[in-house]
């Protein structure tokens, strides 16, 4: 049986800067690679050298018959400086939206995607006195490519910033770094919140874009008995950052697995032969879940899916997972849930923050000629975009 998505579905494929342009020099994650080599964080040098050849790989996502694609603008080239900001970073950005849009495809922008300037974070970061107002001059200039841009992310996955800003801050105060069962920090959190707040009305009044930000969903399940735990647990990852997004355009939903919480709190996830090269439950089910519980949190806001996908080196699985996820997903819109567009990520074989090894991409990437080599999976994707159907 052929199933249909609503009309004007967008189907895409999404990156972030950090994890394909390359010599991301000024920003903290670039930072960290450096401190922390020692600790296994492997270095992102020239990633995917995206910078230069992000032409090549919109062309490949257009001509597959995708019709979107996500990227992000990286604020440490456009701020190298405290309030220095370059028109040569902003142009070269705005060409990336121009070579999209000339190609058919929609862009949706992200203004922050987990990294930000060096200098912010010697401020303080997110905890930093001015961090609200200094986020703020920056989405101002980003605000001045903007124009024709329909989407536009403010914050990428704030509950992660939290957790991974939150373990600096750890360290900071001279405890233990948590590599398993940290939480997302709610002081970060709410400084977020804060960012995010300040920011949407000023874009959406500069540009005309719909803005929101994506959370990282968990598609959480309480074991039985564990329904306050679980609830809790629910609140300090998901709720907390999707409640701001009742007053936004859209909500972008970003889903991988799902996990048991029972009275102890998250189960890790166990061995299994199927397990993703993240670690995580292959659980194609979980989009399903995320989406559902969105929309009890934001209710009418419009839902995007701003990230879906699975880290394997077997493009059938990943086929499989994706159609599977794609089923999920029809059902929660037949059940009458708003959602906009699917956004598969990602487009490439990219840098997964501090590893290389796990593989989400449709096209694979040589690292040393830089040779884009397109997956069955994005020619299997272009086509469900084709016929707006599975």
């Amino acid at each position: 049986m052929t199933r249909y998505f609503p009309a004007r579905f967008l189907w895409g494929a999404a990156t972030a800067a950090h994890q394909v342009e390359g010599n991301n020099l000024n920003n903290d994650w670039w930072q960290l690679e450096h401190v922390a080599a020692d600790y296994g964080v492997e270095f992102s040098g020239d990633a995917l050298d995206s910078y230069h050849r992000y032409p090549e790989d919109m062309q490949l996502a257009a001509d597959a018959g995708l019709t979107a694609y996500r990227f992000s603008l990286e604020w440490s080239r456009i701020e190298p400086s405290p309030g220095k900001f370059s028109l040569a970073e902003l142009a070269h950005y705005r060409r990336m939206i121009d070579t999209a849009t000339g190609l058919g495809l929609t862009p949706v922008v992200t203004l922050h995607h987990f990294t930000h300037p060096i200098w912010f974070g010697e401020l303080g970061g997110w905890l930093g006195q001015d961090a609200v107002r200094l986020f703020r001059r920056y989405v101002e200039h980003a605000c001045t490519i903007l124009a024709g841009v329909e989407w536009v992310c403010t914050i990428n996955e704030p509950n992660i910033v939290a957790v991974n800003h939150g373990q600096q801050r750890r360290v900071a105060q001279g405890l233990e770094y948590q590599f398993v069962g940290a939480l997302p920090d709610a002081e970060i959190g709410q400084a977020l919140i804060a960012a995010h707040r300040a920011a949407a009305p000023l874009i959406r009044a500069a540009t005309g874009a719909k803005v929101g930000w994506t959370v990282a969903n968990q598609a959480y399940v309480p074991s039985p008995g564990a329904e306050a735990k679980f609830d809790e647990i629910q609140h300090i990852w998901e709720d907390m950052y999707l409640e701001p997004a009742r007053d936004d355009d859209f909500i972008g939903v970003q889903s991988y697995t799902s996990q048991l919480v029972d009275e102890n709190g998250v189960v890790p996830h166990p061995e299994q032969a199927d397990n993703t090269l993240m670690g995580w439950a292959y659980r194609p089910d979980a989009l399903g879940i995320a989406v559902r519980h969105t929309h009890d949190v934001v209710g009418a806001t419009p839902i995007l899916i701003t990230e879906n996908g699975i880290a394997t080196t077997d493009d059938c699985q990943r086929i499989s997972y994706t159609a599977e996820a794609l089923g999920h997903l029809l059902d929660a819109i037949d059940d009458g849930i708003d959602v906009r567009g699917y956004l598969h990520w990602s487009l490439l074989d990219n840098f997964e923050w501090g590893r290389w090894d796990p593989t989400f991409g449709l096209i694979a990437v040589d690292r040393t000629t830089f040779e884009r080599r397109a997956k069955p999976s994005l020619a299997w994707l272009g086509q469900v975009a084709r016929a707006n159907a599975i």
